[in-house]
C-alpha cells in the first residue's frame, strides 16, 4: 500500500465516475487492467453510439496502468476523427484519458517533463470545463483531483484536492459525493506534507470513518495507517504503535502481510528505544531477496 496521492493505484482510493448507458464499473478490476481490457473489447460487440467511443477511452486507460503510455495516447488518438460528434461524457472521458497519458499516479518521475506536465494539465483542464458545464460532476471531480498529479508541490496538491473535495460535496449526485473518502486522505496528505499535522489527523480521521462505515477492510486499513503515520508525527508514538499493530494483527489473519506497516513499526519501537523489535520489523519491511 503506498499512502501518497496515488489514488489511481488502489481500488481503494478509486471513486467512480458516472456511468456511461454500459456500466462501466462491473467491468473494471484495477487490479488487473489486461483482465478490463478483455471485458471492454467483449463489450465493445454490444455497443453502439458513445458507449463505443467510451470504451476505447477505457481501453486506453487500461494500457496507462501497464505504463504502456505511448500505446493509450495512439488508441486515443484513433478517436481524434470522432469527437467533434462525441457526446458530453464521451468528450470528457477522452481528455480525462489523454491527460492520464501524460500524467499520473503511473508516470515514473523521469518521465514528468514541462512539456509532459503541460499536456496533462490541458487536457484536465478541457476534461473540467466539459464536466462542469453538462453536469457530470463525478468526473469534474476526477480531473480536478487528478491536477494534484501535475502540480506536484504540496501547496499546489492541496489546491487542487481542495478544491475537488468542494466540488464533490457540494454536487448533489452520489457519483461525485463517492469520492470524499479518497479526497480528505489526500488533503491529509498535503498537509502532512506541509507539517500541518493537526488539519491533517482531523482529515485522515474524517476518511477513516467513512471507510469504515464503507465496510472496505483494505481502504480502511489504508485509512488508520494515515491516521497512525500522522499521530507519529505528532509524536504521539504509543498511540501509533497500538494501531499499526492492530493493523498488523488484522492483515496476518488475513494473509496480507504489509511491508509499510512493519516499516512504520520499526521506525516506532526506534523511537521509544526497543532497537530489537525495530531491527526485526526493519528487516521485515525489506521486499524479498534484499
Amino acid at each position: 500500500m503506498h499512502r501518497c496521492l496515488r489514488t489511481l493505484a488502489f481500488g481503494a482510493f478509486i471513486a467512480p465516475g458516472l456511468a456511461a448507458a454500459v456500466d462501466l464499473t462491473p467491468l473494471w478490476n484495477f487490479d488487473d487492467p489486461a483482465q478490463s481490457e478483455q471485458r471492454f473489447r467483449a463489450a465493445l460487440a454490444q455497443s453502439t453510439g458513445d458507449d463505443v467511443f467510451i470504451l476505447q477511452t477505457q481501453i486506453a486507460r487500461t494500457y496507462g496502468l501497464r505504463r504502456q503510455f505511448a500505446r493509450a495516447r495512439s488508441i486515443l488518438h484513433a478517436l481524434d476523427a470522432q469527437l467533434s460528434k462525441a457526446g458530453p461524457e464521451a468528450h470528457t472521458r477522452y481528455w480525462l484519458e489523454l491527460g492520464r497519458t501524460y500524467s499520473s499516479a503511473t508516470h515514473p518521475p523521469e518521465s514528468q517533463t514541462a512539456d509532459a506536465r503541460q499536456q496533462a494539465r490541458t487536457a484536465y483542464l478541457r476534461a473540467y470545463e466539459y464536466a462542469q458545464v453538462e453536469r457530470l460532476d463525478a468526473l469534474a471531480v476526477d480531473a480536478l483531483h487528478m491536477l494534484a498529479f501535475v502540480d506536484t508541490a504540496p501547496t499546489d496538491q492541496l489546491r487542487w484536492v481542495e478544491l475537488a473535495l468542494d466540488a464533490a460535496l457540494s454536487s448533489p449526485q452520489p457519483a461525485a459525493r463517492a469520492w470524499e473518502a479518497s479526497l480528505r486522505n489526500n488533503v491529509g496528505y498535503a498537509l502532512l506534507e506541509l507539517n500541518r499535522n493537526d488539519e491533517a489527523l482531523a482529515q485522515f480521521q474524517m476518511a477513516l470513518r467513512l471507510r469504515e462505515k464503507a465496510g472496505d477492510a483494505e481502504a480502511t486499513w489504508i485509512a488508520r495507517w494515515m491516521v497512525a503515520r500522522t499521530l507519529r508525527a505528532q509524536g504521539r508514538v504509543d498511540e501509533a504503535l497500538e494501531i499499526q499493530r492492530r493493523i498488523e494483527r488484522e492483515r496476518d489473519e488475513a494473509h496480507a502481510p504489509d511491508p509499510e506497516v512493519f516499516e512504520e513499526l520499526a521506525l516506532l519501537y526506534r523511537e521509544k528505544g526497543d532497537l530489537a523489535h525495530a531491527d526485526a520489523y526493519a528487516l521485515r519491511s525489506r521486499p524479498p531477496g534484499q
